[in-house]
């Protein structure tokens, strides 16, 4: 794994490498957290993993952060980001966007404001366990809650709020299930079958084949939130990584 520094935009970023990669292939990590917790090479081992088994380089965003830098701060970054890479030559047909949790709501975002402002899109997108709705109620009676061992119903609304501060829930940039899916590419969808947020990726799956979307929904039994990142430990996590590879190769 080789870690480059190179400001996207000027948003902190980092080229992660691998000696399996094909350098026409480039995964555009947003990472999760929130949006208030930062990259801090967390996500190093992770994305370096991701990239090689796609195949490809990956490049990963350190957005800005609420509470400092609330919505649409993150969203003009990662946009920032794609716009990098088009303008370094890169054919939007070889970049994917992918992102866990926050970064997984921050993908779909992307892809509709992309959508939204006429430009070209990219390959494919990846949802890790994504946040797609903050206007839903996640109550301590709310499904798998006592079984979510990451996420809980205090901690989501901290963080709602903090990337809110005050706009409304249901604008499709924030809250992606409101938005109109019609001509994305192909998605792929993973979720934990234990996590809180199960529902919202059930939905976005739904609604995205209803508006003609090639979309593959994966529900891992037993998991829980954003458990891909422990593949050096799970048999799970690993065989999600390699399920997210195949996919990457087989739309660029």
């Amino acid at each position: 794994m080789v870690i480059t520094p190179e400001p996207a935009a000027g948003v902190e970023a980092w080229w992660i490498t691998s000696p399996q990669e094909e350098t026409d292939r480039v995964l555009l990590y947003f990472h999760g957290g929130g949006w208030v917790f930062g990259w801090m090479g967390f996500y190093d081992s992770f994305v370096a993993r991701l990239a090689q088994a796609a195949k490809a380089r990956a490049i990963g965003v350190d957005y800005r952060l609420a509470p400092e830098h609330p919505y649409p701060a993150a969203l003009e970054d990662c946009l920032g980001a794609y716009r990098f890479l088009m303008d370094r030559g890169t054919p939007p047909g070889k970049i994917v966007l992918i992102g866990d949790s926050a970064g997984g709501n921050l993908t779909l975002a992307t892809l509709l404001a992309l959508k939204g402002a006429g430009l070209p899109l990219p390959a494919a997108g990846v949802c890790l366990c994504a946040v797609t709705d903050l206007a839903a109620e996640r109550s301590a009676s709310a499904p798998n809650v006592k079984k979510d061992v990451v996420l809980d119903p205090p901690s989501m609304g901290f963080f709602h709020d903090s990337y809110l501060a005050g706009r409304d829930p249901h604008d499709p940039l924030i809250s992606p299930i409101y938005g109109d899916l019609a001509g994305l590419p192909p998605l792929l969808i993973q979720a934990g079958g234990d996590e809180i947020l199960l529902e919202d990726s059930q939905r976005l799956a739904a609604k995205a084949a209803q508006a003609g979307v090639d979309a593959t929904l994966h529900v891992y039994p037993g998991m829980w939130h954003v458990w891909q990142v422990f593949a050096p430990y799970l048999p799970e996590a690993r065989q999600a990584v390699e399920e997210i590879g195949l996919f990457i190769q087989s739309r660029t």
